[in-house]
């Protein structure tokens, strides 16, 4: 038979017996680790997810705030509210928009058939027989945002279709260096 310990019960209203140093270590040791919990695990949280949040701000700075035109077509609501219907087919398509108080703009870019040329200038409202020949309407500030350079070779044109605000005003410039492969430049600029 085992001797049991016998159990020392306080009787209410009497002191408590003094605790002793392990039991008063281990006692700390755990309210220590508690409050660690309790205070660092979310405060650590909140520190990834800050850091996080402001890498996902700096990318989305860099990308909003580079200069030049990106690989791709411009959104369906980028080209309804600009009114650039590029045309089916199109290749090397590559858009780039800007915002200010001001102005708004996009600058679009792409290569197509004749018959997409054709298709892309109706639906601006203008004809082929508008385009004049060496008239580079796209100015200087634009080709510096975009990088444009028109000396290339070829033939090229242009046309200014101004509309009244809020629509928006397109200038075009046509390459014609590729038979019956035109390289095509829009800027479509409105006032908000």
């Amino acid at each position: 038979m085992s001797e049991e310990s016998p159990r020392h019960t306080v009787p209410p209203g009497a002191p408590r017996p003094a605790e002793d140093r392990g039991h008063m270590i281990r006692r700390r040791a755990l309210t220590l680790l508690i409050i660690v919990l309790l205070i660092g695990v979310p405060a650590g949280y909140l520190v990834i997810s800050a850091n996080q949040s402001r890498a996902s701000g700096k990318d989305k700075e860099a990308k909003y705030s580079a200069t030049g035109l990106t690989e791709g077509w411009p959104s369906k609501v980028q080209r309804r509210l600009y009114q650039v219907p590029v045309p089916h087919p199109a290749w090397w398509v590559a858009s780039y928009e800007t915002n200010n108080w001001r102005t708004s703009r996009l600058y679009v870019e792409f290569e197509t058939t004749d018959a997409g040329l054709s298709a892309f200038l109706t639906g601006l409202g203008v004809r082929e027989d508008d385009l004049e020949r060496d008239d580079l309407t796209i100015g200087e500030r634009d080709r510096d945002v975009t990088g444009w350079t028109f000396d290339g070779p070829g033939t090229w044109s242009g046309l200014v279709h101004e509309q009244k605000d809020p629509a928006p005003t397109h200038d075009v410039v046509v390459n014609h260096h590729k038979p019956g492969y035109p390289r095509v430049y829009v800027v479509s600029r409105t006032v908000p």
